[in-house]
């Protein structure tokens, strides 16, 4: 098997850590390193990083106490530990993924036989509670349909997808585009790394992980709402009319459907039912698929479509509203809209799609 590194960026995660490391630690992988990068926290996470690195030769902790200017910390910590790394292929994961026994073997594995140049897998959401799995849920759902994630997998399609838990890259590839350098102010870096490689022409695959890692995505509906803030409407180029068009969207396909059925009489309401039974099937595939095994809580959770639906428009309008007025603020730091809007749309030019 090719040398891989794995780098895992890390900020105020002493609570998470220590179970994500321990999951990669006993991995069977035989050539294998492990790269923290503690992004400045406050909480112990550097020396859970530490300690582990004392008894364990593959890992090695660094830390970064200051994020030189045109960078986010996320992105920098990433570059930083890139530049460490000496694996043919490079995995950049969050430190609070749990992996299952053999993933990575069986990850590169599948990347190397199909020859592919990055590799992201989707991972099974964690979450507690009907109202929070219900807006994951729809999350899974929001990927799929607004990010048209499934297209990655088109070879005659031009989209790119990539997901921050799970972004397998070779490290050639990855140098070819200019390393996270390129996508230094990117809150939605996870993405854009995807569709830097794609634009780029490098071969790629998204597919469902959930039997190979894990992750809680939001502690509470209110932690994912804020924590959404710093990337949707980045993920929308900061142009208010992409941010008005997908408002609308899910207004007109996702709440009014179940509003309609309550208000109109005769054929409309026939016709409004066959869509919302149309939409909770899809949703409860979903729910399968990303979260867990179909239970009867689990068509609550799809009838809660409309609720999460408004609760991401909500989640959208903040976004927009708070980069408008003040800014993007994440880990700590505030950064003006002029200066994050100076990447957008930077993986898309012909240029670029030469290799």
């Amino acid at each position: 098997m090719p040398r891989l590194s794995v780098v895992v960026p890390a900020r105020d995660e002493a609570l998470a850590i220590g179970r994500a490391l321990a999951s990669l630690l006993a991995q069977d992988y035989p050539d294998l390193e492990i790269i923290v990068v503690d992004d400045r926290s406050a909480d112990a996470t550097g020396e859970v990083a530490q300690r582990l690195a004392t008894k364990d030769s593959r890992v090695r902790a660094i830390r970064v106490d200051l994020v030189p200017a045109g960078w986010l910390g996320k992105n920098h910590a990433l570059w930083r530990g890139a530049l460490l790394a000496s694996g043919e292929w490079l995995l950049f994961t969050d430190a609070d993924v749990v992996f299952a026994p053999g993933a990575l073997r069986r990850a590169v594995g599948y990347a190397a036989a199909e020859r592919l140049d990055h590799l992201t897998l989707a991972p099974r959401l964690v979450a507690g509670g009907l109202v929070l799995r219900a807006f994951v849920a729809f999350f899974a759902y929001a990927f799929i349909a607004l990010w048209r994630a499934y297209q990655a997998n088109d070879p005659t399609s031009t989209r790119g997808v990539g997901v921050g838990a799970f972004n397998l890259i070779r490290r050639d590839a990855y140098e070819k585009i200019g390393t996270m350098r390129a996508l230094s102010l990117r809150p939605d870096d996870d993405i854009r790394l995807g569709r830097r490689l794609r634009a780029f022409g490098f071969r790629q695959r998204v597919l469902n992980g959930n039997e190979l890692l894990s992750v809680e995505w939001y502690p509470s509906l209110r932690a994912a709402i804020a924590g959404l803030e710093k990337s949707l409407y980045s993920s929308l180029e900061y142009r208010v009319v992409d941010a008005v068009a997908v408002i609308v969207y899910l207004v007109a396909t996702l709440i009014w459907p179940f509003v309609g059925i309550l208000v109109l009489g005769g054929l409309d309401r026939v016709l409004l039912a066959t869509v919302v039974a149309c939409l909770v099937a899809a949703l409860l595939e979903i729910y399968r698929q990303a979260i867990a095994p179909l239970t009867p809580s689990a068509l609550i959770v799809a009838l809660l479509l409309p609720f999460s639906a408004a609760c991401f428009v909500y989640a959208i309008v903040r976004s927009v509203y708070r980069a408008e007025t003040r800014g993007v603020s994440w880990r700590g730091t505030t950064y003006p809209l002029a200066l994050l809007r100076a990447q957008s749309g930077l993986e898309g030019t012909a240029a670029n799609r030469r290799r």
